[in-house]
């Protein structure tokens, strides 16, 4: 099976300034993103989002699953997950990761949104356990859908598609000056799986970071 496309080299940096965002567009060859959309569908141990608002236990109807190189605790919105153990699907997509953005990654945060109602609102991912200024790559899997970056002394924002088995690569001061968003979309009914790889202090990790 074919596993990369032949043209998958970065496009130019989508921010004008501070930060640096680089979409690779689908790294992946069709039947393998394929391939990978099923057994992460199937085989992730998917839970509920939960969040706690003003002392109420919130359900969302996405699903998250954490997991990592160690039982990292992360926690967000009020609510703590410990990372379990790499699946093997999970650490030969981080290699894919690792290979194109030249960073290594220690756990990964993964997102399910079962159509366009669902939905992540404007946040960065600038955690004190992450590593200031590190590279955080995304992996997006299943139904295309816009992804907004906007500056949060500007306001300017910034609009990319993500494709089905595409790369899209945050570093720098991206985190600090720039705010990421999935919006709604009514013409999307099919799922959409998302994996952020990142590198977690060794102190453990506390934050709500997705796109």
């Amino acid at each position: 099976m074919k596993l990369f496309n032949d043209h998958a080299d970065p496009q130019a940096n989508l921010l004008p300034s501070d930060g640096t965002v680089y979409y690779h567009g689908a790294i992946l060859a069709r039947a393998a993103a394929d391939a990978y959309y099923n057994e992460l569908l199937n085989n992730i141990d998917w839970r509920r989002d939960e969040a706690l608002i003003y002392g109420k236990r919130i359900t969302t109807k996405r699903k998250v699953a954490w997991y990592g190189e160690r039982a990292f605790d992360y926690t967000y919105s009020g609510v703590t997950r410990q990372a379990l153990p790499w699946t093997e699907t999970l650490l030969r997509l981080k290699h894919t990761a690792e290979q194109h953005s030249g960073s290594s990654f220690n756990s990964c945060l993964l997102n399910l949104y079962h159509d366009g109602s669902e939905s992540m609102t404007w946040h960065s991912d600038a955690e004190k356990d992450l590593i200031r200024h590190g590279v955080i790559a995304s992996l997006s899997f299943g139904a295309e859908r816009r992804f907004l970056l906007k500056h949060k002394q500007s306001g300017h924002k910034v609009e990319q598609v993500l494709e089905h088995g595409s790369l899209l690569i945050m570093s720098g001061a991206t985190q600090d000056h720039w705010l990421h968003s999935l919006p709604k979309s009514a013409r999307i009914h099919t799922p959409r799986i998302n994996l952020t790889f990142r590198t977690i202090r060794e102190s453990g990790a506390r934050g709500h970071g997705s796109v």
